[in-house]
C-alpha cells in the first residue's frame, strides 16, 4: 500500500493531512519524550549527522518542513550559524511547544516557527539555500508533491536533506526491529500519549514509505538534479540528500 494511503485513524476519518494534524496535536505533550525513548536517544545522533551534511553547502536561509517541536530547527541554528531558520508544521500543538523551546534557547532572532502545509508552502520560488525535513515525509498526503514544493522554494544549487525512519534489511536485525516497532512502541505510546492509534500508525507508515533507491527516484522525478541515500544504524534510519 502507498504511504499516502496509510492514515493515523483510518478511512472515514478525514483526509490524511487533517488526520496527521489531529494526531500530532494529540501527542504533542508526549512527543519529545517518546522520540528519546523509542530511539534510545539515537535520534539526536541522526539529526547531528543530517546537520553536518549542510556545513559545506550554502545555508544562510534554511527551511525546516514538518518542524514539529523544533528540535532540528534549533540544532541547525546552533551548529550552522545561519541568518535564518524557518520551521513550518501542520500542528499548532507541536509548533507551540517548539516556540517555547526556541525562546528558552534564546534563538528567537534566528528561528521562526509557524503553521504551514508542505504541499502549499507560503514562500516564493528560490527563497532558501537548504530545505530539511526530519521524520516527516511519510506523513505527506502527496509525497511527490511535497518534494516538488521543496524543489520550488530552493535556490539554484540548494540542498534538500531528508531524515526518515526506514526498515532494516538484515535478517538478523529485522525480527527484533519488528517486535520493537509493532509491539513495544505502540504499547508504550498508548501509556504515555493516551492516543491508541498514533504509535501503531508509526510502524505502518515506516513500512509503506518508499526507501533507498525508490525514494531517490521520486526526488529525481520531482526535479532534483541528484539524490542519494545514506543508511544509518542498521538501516533503521536513512538520510536522503538531493541537489537542485
Amino acid at each position: 500500500m502507498q504511504v499516502e494511503n496509510i492514515t493515523p485513524y483510518g478511512e472515514g476519518s478525514g483526509d490524511k493531512a487533517r488526520q496527521v494534524r489531529e494526531m500530532f496535536d494529540s501527542i504533542a505533550p508526549a512527543y519529545d519524550f517518546m522520540n528519546r525513548a523509542m530511539t534510545l536517544g539515537i535520534d539526536r545522533m541522526w539529526r547531528s549527522r543530517a546537520v553536518k551534511l549542510l556545513k559545506e553547502e550554502p545555508h544562510d536561509d534554511i527551511l525546516d518542513i514538518a518542524t514539529g517541536t523544533g528540535d532540528l530547527a534549533i540544532r541547525l541554528a546552533r551548529e550552522l550559524d545561519p541568518i535564518s531558520v524557518t520551521g513550518v508544521d501542520l500542528s499548532e500543538g507541536m509548533v507551540e511547544i517548539g516556540r517555547r523551546k526556541v525562546e528558552k534557547e534564546g534563538l528567537q532572532e534566528i528561528v521562526t516557527l509557524g503553521i504551514g502545509d508542505c504541499l502549499l508552502l507560503p514562500f516564493t520560488d528560490g527563497s532558501f539555500d537548504a530545505v530539511t525535513c526530519a521524520y516527516g515525509v511519510r506523513n505527506f498526503a502527496d509525497l511527490s508533491g511535497g518534494y516538488r514544493e521543496m524543489h520550488r522554494v530552493l535556490r539554484p544549487g540548494g540542498t534538500a536533506v531528508i531524515l526518515e525512519l526506514s526498515t532494516p534489511r538484515s535478517r538478523a536485525v529485522r525480527p527484533l526491529y519488528d517486535i520493537y516497532t509493532r509491539h513495544v512502541i505502540p504499547a508504550v505510546g498508548r501509556l504515555v500519549s493516551k492516543d491508541v492509534r498514533a504509535y501503531s500508525y508509526l510502524p505502518e507508515s515506516i513500512a509503506a514509505v518508499p526507501q533507498g533507491d525508490d525514494m531517490t527516484a521520486i526526488m529525481l522525478e520531482a526535479g532534483f538534479s541528484s539524490a542519494r541515500a545514506i543508511s544509518l544504524t542498521f538501516g533503521t534510519c536513512t538520510i536522503y540528500v538531493a541537489k537542485k
